[in-house]
């Protein structure tokens, strides 16, 4: 099957097509097409999976490599950038997941995207969405960019996968940023902020797209190709280990740093991780996609992808590795912090998964390849699990404010079941599937503080820290959102639970999240992920030996566990106890100064982000465009002063530099002109009229008859005679 591996892609593809040129009149047409497309992706990537399967380790290190036919190679110059096919087991196990979170996105989409409403005279109107058709076309070339980036040969057919899947990103967060007088779904406030965020998210990606691209052109220049077989040889790793960009920096160091930030900006680390929490105003399938099957699984798939290098750069000694740890930790503490404050149901989750995020990019950095790459798969299928949930009850109560919640689980029975079993496998309760990736992360972290390693021990306590947090704002989620009492009635009178074509797809998910843990599950002797992904990259057989799943530790489990534990008991005890009544503010309100600056976000939007919220007093305007704050941030008002100051310097000294020149110019020139229109035309002028003048007077003897001229000659001659003989 690996020879129609190709064809993944090109299924999503293929329905985004007919979609835009063919069906988009339809709505159920054009949504059962992109769901055969994922469907039949599907099928093609569970024959490869089971084909990986059947070759074991030994796939590892002779990956299938296929180029596809002469028509789809990149002429550059001397060298063609063939596209191509290349698949390995972290592949086909991405390929699985994504195909598979992808259907169930679909399948739901199908009826969330469909709205409600009470007119005027009290009756119940059920509408699709007036972009229901462009929707699914939209989704349908998100998977295709998500899915040709995974099976991608070479960085460059990445890269431009890798841009396909931000245009879609800013086409679906922005997908309600326009607003017919029909619609009643969304109203002029939410197409403002989806306007911004669109904006927002496409620029900062930008700004790690660039710094990745920059990376690949020095990794082009250096190598020679970007084919992923041969810049992994021993020979290439060699010579841009010896190579040095600037004294003492190696070209390894420097390009795998460059392809950080392409990982920074793509999955939402710090500092660049402003972008994903805003991107929530896009329809909830939208946000699932983002946070779950692609977009953000992109960037910690991209040093997965080029593991190889930064394996290099650790070995010449260079800092890489130790920053992709702090830059994970870091933003895993950070962002889970942060989710502690957040009202909003779905900007919660988007704090959960920048957090999450951040395990496996620290799990990455200290060499927990295996741990970093589970997490990454079971990561996909909780989350979505969890984002859906919220999408449920959004679509059943009207509102994403948690605040106006409450009691939901005896109006949606089934959301809060699956929400709270996608909820304990996030926090890493046993035996759900998160336990088994983030202990590994944390086991692998704490091994290395144990051999005094620096970097592993602040992994650690960061890791550990951010475990307790993530599990604390997922009891106050659903200690706000299922229990108590509606404080807001009519949101709670509002509440029913979601069709069954929203909720079966919940239903499956939430298997896997309770399930898919146990492919990996060490304690009990099952590590069929490590034997299947952790064996080597591209022929480097001794990576999967440095780098493979350290062995199941009880005391990390139980601290980790410990740890989980204490999160839920302290949410139950503030928010579960004694639930919130309507009007009561958050208990955690109590501390002012942390409660302000963790739901202020630390204030990273106002230092340098692009703030977008609701107006402070506005309650009275909420629905319209005015009642919606964008600012800019210190940072970015400070390059638009310094854009202003070098405008200025431009039309003041540079424009005027210019224009004084031009002016001595034209005054050289003046002059020029006056010298030679007076003094040399003057000249030339007088000896033309001396000349004409001479003329004048000699022509007076011409008149043409021979008597004239013969008196004239003989007077000459008499008159010279006349002179000869006087002298």
């Amino acid at each position: 099957m690996f020879n129609y591996a190709f064809l993944i892609p090109i299924f999503p593809l293929l329905a985004f097509v007919l979609i835009v040129f063919f069906l988009n009149r339809n709505n159920r047409v054009s949504a059962l097409t992109a769901v055969a497309g994922i469907f039949a992706a599907g099928v093609v990537a569970y024959l490869v999976l089971f084909e990986a399967i059947s070759k074991g380790g030994e796939l590892a290190q002779h990956p299938f490599f296929q180029t596809l036919p002469l028509f789809l190679q990149l002429p550059t110059g001397a060298i063609q950038f063939q596209v191509g096919v290349l698949i390995d087991p972290i592949v086909a196990m991405m390929l699985f997941m994504v195909t598979t979170v992808c259907l169930m996105i679909f399948i739901y989409s199908i009826g969330y995207m469909q709205h409600s409403h009470t007119d005027e005279h009290g009756h119940h109107h059920v509408t699709d969405d007036p972009r229901y058709a462009r929707f699914f076309a939209y989704i349908s070339l998100f998977a295709c960019g998500m899915l040709g980036l995974v099976i991608s040969s070479n960085l460059f057919q990445f890269f431009l996968f890798w841009e396909i899947m931000g245009l879609c990103s800013y086409l679906l967060i922005g997908f309600w940023s326009i607003r017919k007088p029909n619609e009643h779904h969304i109203d002029d406030a939410q197409t403002v902020r989806a306007k911004f965020a669109s904006l927002k998210a496409f620029l900062t990606t930008r700004v790690g797209d660039t710094i990745f691209f920059v990376g690949l052109v020095f990794l082009y220049i250096q190598s020679g190709d970007l084919n992923f077989p041969k810049i992994f040889t021993a020979e290439n790793l060699e010579h841009l280990a010896e190579a040095q960009a600037l004294p003492g920096l190696p070209w390894v160091t420097l390009i795998a740093l460059l392809i950080l930030g392409g990982t920074i900006g793509k999955s939402a680390q710090f500092p660049l991780h402003v972008w994903l929490p805003d991107a929530m105003e896009g329809p909830t399938p939208v946000s699932a996609l983002i946070h779950a099957a692609t977009m953000v699984a992109a960037g910690v798939f991209l040093i997965a992808r080029t593991y190889p290098l930064f394996i290099t750069a650790a070995e010449t000694g260079g800092p890489v590795m130790t920053a992709v740890a702090i830059v994970g930790a870091f933003t895993a503490l950070f962002a889970g912090t942060i989710g502690v404050a957040q009202d909003d149901i779905k900007r919660v989750l988007a704090y959960s998964t920048v957090s999450q995020l951040g395990f496996m990019v620290a799990a990455l950095g200290i060499g927990a390849y295996v741990a970093g790459a589970f997490h990454l798969i079971t990561h996909a299928f909780f989350k979505a699990l969890l984002f859906m949930s919220a999408g449920s009850v959004i679509h059943g109560v009207g509102t994403n404010d948690m605040m106006n919640m409450g009691g939901l689980r005896k109006k949606m029975p089934i959301t809060t079941t699956v929400f709270i079993i996608g909820a304990l496998a996030l926090a890493g309760i046993p035996p759900l599937a998160g336990f088994w990736s983030k202990d590994e992360i944390i086991a692998h972290a704490f091994e290395q503080m144990q051999h005094g390693e620096t970097v592993g021990t602040i992994v650690f306590i960061f890791l550990a820290i951010a475990a307790f947090f993530t599990a604390f704002y997922m009891t106050r989620q659903i200690f706000l959102t299922f229990f108590g009492e509606g404080r807001d009635h009519h949101a709670y009178d509002h509440a029913h639970e979601s069709p069954t074509v929203m909720w079966a797809p919940l239903a499956v998910l939430a298997v896997f999240a309770a399930t898919i843990g146990f492919i990996n599950a060490t304690p009990l002797g099952i590590n069929f992920f490590e034997h299947f992904v952790g064996e080597g990259w591209m022929g480097i057989a001794h990576a999967g030996e440095e780098f493979e799943a350290g062995p199941f530790n009880p005391t990390v489990a139980l601290t980790s566990t410990g740890l989980a534990v204490a999160g839920i008991v302290l949410g139950w005890l503030i928010y579960g106890w004694k639930p919130l009544k309507h009007g009561q503010r958050d208990p955690l309100s109590r501390i002012p100064l942390i409660w302000q600056v963790l739901r202020n976000k630390y204030y990273a939007d106002e230092l340098y982000g692009l703030v977008i919220a609701q107006k402070s007093g506005s309650e009275g305007k909420t629905g319209t465009a005015d009642s919606v704050r964008v600012q800019p941030g210190l940072f970015i008002r400070f390059i638009g002063w310094i854009a202003d100051v070098s405008a200025a310097f431009d039309k003041a000294i540079v424009d005027g530099l210019v224009n004084l020149a031009a002016a001595i110019g034209r005054l050289f020139s003046a002059i020029s002109g006056w010298i030679d229109h007076t003094i040399v035309d003057g000249l030339v002028n007088v000896v033309g009229i001396f000349t004409d003048m001479v003329g004048d007077a000699i022509k007076l003897i011409q008149t043409g008859r021979v008597q004239n001229y013969l008196l004239i000659a003989i007077a000459g001659v008499a008159l010279f005679a006349f002179l000869f003989l006087i002298k």
